[in-house]
């Protein structure tokens, strides 16, 4: 990929998340694309992106998703990501990074990297501890 087709793919992937578009997140899908993450149970398939949309929007109204910065080589793309969303009146915050694989121009393969710690410390109320104190 050039530089400015992945210039492009980052803008419209940050463009989806802003407006929470399934239908634009859908066009930089591969029809045969997977989406790995650890926040759902399972490989999502690149055509129910749309419904995994709906379900976060649904629990999430609020979900801000900023990206913050990006790099790539070859067709690899890489995107590091902050999500800010309101949870029983307090502002909660977390980053990750997604790697995409992009075959013909769209994903094939999207993988999350992201601590899930926090967001289950945070989910059920307990305290988020160190493991390391200095």
């Amino acid at each position: 990929m050039t530089n400015e087709e992945v210039q492009d793919f980052v803008t419209r992937f940050a463009a989806a998340w802003a407006a929470r578009d399934g239908n634009a997140f859908l066009e930089l899908w591969h029809p045969e694309g997977t989406l790995h993450t650890p926040l759902v149970n399972r490989p999502v398939a690149g055509n129910e992106l749309a419904r995994l949309l709906e379900v976060q929007t649904a629990a999430a109204p609020d979900f801000v998703w900023q990206l913050l910065d990006w790099t790539s080589r070859g067709d690899v793309v890489i995107v590091e990501w902050q999500t800010t969303r309101n949870v029983h009146g307090e502002r909660f915050s977390w980053r990750g990074v997604d790697k995409f694989r992009i075959k013909c121009g769209k994903i094939i393969e999207e993988r999350v990297y992201s601590d899930t710690a926090p967001l289950r410390a945070f989910r059920s109320g307990e305290k988020l501890e160190p493991i390391t104190t200095m």
